[in-house]
């Protein structure tokens, strides 16, 4: 067998509460799923969900801060619901989508939206935008198994303590079921995939300094702070 050129990268992960690690693999993300969130960004309520992605080591745990990002005057914060998928499948069932779930975690979707405003406007890709370094803080995992499947439920994001964002699982346009089954349409899920399932209204800039804390009700929570 050859040797590696260099020392592959550790694998990245996240811990599950109670114990255990969860190897991440990739990061899926829904965009817009959230119709008050979809109206202040100026989209189409009607639109079928899409999906962008982030790299696995865009993924920060345990409450590590992160750097403001470079390339950007207008850093914003998305708090969403994180599934963990344990089972590999494509062409999903609705029907049997969370069987293919092994859990749950609050997770923030970080956005230099100036250069995604940009990117739309060219009609160019999100990835600068989106995937860029440690750009995906998630809380610990809870199983499925433990909490069920969450469907409503409060989720919010504080900003030094102030309110920014709120809303309710049960406001998602596409459930986690229907984001699981249309996702596997195009790619094929394996153990170890992410899916953030979109943001509520009420994202917006933070700088150096500010410390998030987000919250989702039976699931968990997800703090960071910009340095």
């Amino acid at each position: 067998m050859a040797d590696f050129l260099f020392e592959p990268h550790a694998p990245v992960s996240v811990p599950i509460a109670r114990g255990g690690l969860f190897a991440v693999r990739r990061v899926y993300c829904v965009g817009r799923n959230y119709a008050e969130h979809i109206v202040e960004m100026g989209n189409d309520t009607r639109d079928p969900p899409f999906f962008f992605a982030k790299p696995a080591d865009a993924v920060v745990v345990g409450g590590a801060a992160i750097p403001y990002p470079p390339k950007t005057a207008d850093f914003h914060h998305e708090i969403e619901l994180v599934v963990a998928i344990g089972k590999d499948g494509a062409d999903i069932p609705v029907e049997q989508a969370l069987d293919h779930v092994y859990g749950y975690a609050a997770g923030l979707d970080m956005t230099r939206r100036d250069l995604q405003a940009l990117a739309k406007k060219a009609g160019r890709p999100w990835e600068m935008a989106k995937g860029f370094d440690l750009s995906a803080p998630i809380g610990t995992i809870e199983p499925a198994s433990t909490i069920g499947h969450p469907a409503k439920g409060a989720i919010s994001l504080s900003v030094n303590g102030a309110v920014r964002q709120t809303g309710d699982l049960g406001d998602q346009i596409w459930s986690v079921s229907e984001a699981i089954a249309h996702l596997s349409q195009f790619v094929t899920l394996r153990a170890g995939d992410l899916i953030m399932t979109g943001t509520p209204a009420g994202v917006g800039a933070v700088v150096k300094g500010d410390v998030l804390e987000g919250s989702i009700a039976g699931v968990g929570t997800v703090k960071t702070s910009i340095i």
